[in-house]
């Protein structure tokens, strides 16, 4: 993957039969990244048999891209800006996107960072709230930095997966201290079209998404098997992304 000007790690893939369409962003979960969730379940590759470019970036923090030194630069306005940066390094006046949980969560911010250039949106496993809220912050810090274990469960979970990451840990616990200060909580959808959003049957992270769907004017919700960690790798979430984006 190759740095663009917003420092970000991007992938571009390009079709042989072109479609005659705007670009798709492929936003991924938090502790993930762009090849394991686009990539290594076979979405990017069948976006593009149907003629579409697809680009798809490492979250600041995540995969390739640089970590962050500051929880400021990992609100989910600033890796939105990111993602705007990066199309517009890919010199996409509109562009559809289809984001995952934490991708998900940064792709509710896009329309209002690029005003009038988002048309069709797929949001799968979003959390009608702000889940990082839950996290003593500073206990995930001294647990990352020197192993102290944490008393809350939530936050000692959040603590395991985070330190998974090795030599990333530090970053991803900034990430979710960035998320937390500024949380999740609906409003306006200002893009072209109202998103479609997709839950799996068991995850119950997404419980209440239907109240966020109402609240927007009652956007599209599909219900495909699968808890959170499940649905990505579906043909149920595939095949209702390339219906929801085809042109």
């Amino acid at each position: 993957m190759m740095p663009d000007t917003a420092g970000l790690a991007a992938r571009t893939l390009t079709p042989d039969a072109p479609a005659d369409a705007p670009p798709v962003l492929l936003v991924h979960g938090f502790g993930s990244d762009g090849t394991v969730d686009w990539m290594d379940t076979g979405l990017a590759a069948a976006l593009t048999a149907t003629g579409r470019t697809v680009i798809v970036p490492d979250l600041r923090g995540h995969g390739a891209s640089p970590v962050p030194t500051s929880a400021a630069e990992v609100t989910a306005p600033a890796l939105a800006a990111d993602l705007v940066a990066v199309m517009d390094q890919a010199g996409a006046a509109t562009f559809d996107i289809v984001g995952y949980s934490l991708g998900a969560r940064v792709a509710w911010e896009i329309p209002a960072a690029a005003p009038g250039r988002v048309e069709r949106s797929v949001l799968g496993g979003l959390a009608p709230g702000e889940p990082f809220t839950a996290v003593d912050i500073d206990a995930l810090h001294r647990a990352v930095s020197d192993g102290t274990e944490c008393e809350d469960p939530f936050t000692a979970a959040i603590a395991g997966m985070v330190k998974a990451h090795g030599d990333r840990a530090a970053g991803l616990a900034l990430c979710v201290e960035g998320l937390r200060s500024v949380p999740f909580a609906g409003g306006p959808w200002n893009a072209k079209a109202l998103p479609v959003f997709i839950v799996g049957e068991n995850d119950d992270l997404t419980r209440g998404i239907d109240g966020l769907a109402e609240s927007i004017g009652g956007a599209r919700l599909v219900t495909v098997p699968g808890a959170h960690h499940e649905v990505l790798a579906g043909t149920h979430f595939r095949d209702t992304v390339l219906d929801v984006l085809a042109r």
